[in-house]
């Protein structure tokens, strides 16, 4: 059994990619409710759409935490 040096990061580079497009998707969905052009937000772009890209890109960051490493063969 080979000792492994244990990595100064706490994920994996998958998890970090997901977690930047993660992060993306969120940052879409702010985008989304800012632009809305009804006021106070009350539009489709801020009351609908915005928040479920919102929800989705914090559905992604779950995943991307809970995302095991794949093994090297």
């Amino acid at each position: 059994m080979e000792n492994k040096t244990p990595s100064p990061f706490s994920f994996g580079k998958r998890n970090y990619q997901i977690m930047l497009f993660g992060l993306l998707v969120m940052a879409v969905g702010f985008i989304l409710m800012a632009m809305d052009s009804e006021p106070y937000g009350y539009g489709f772009l801020g009351l609908t759409l915005g928040p479920i890209i919102l929800v989705i890109g914090f559905i992604i960051q779950f995943f991307a935490i809970l995302a095991k490493p794949r093994k090297n063969v």
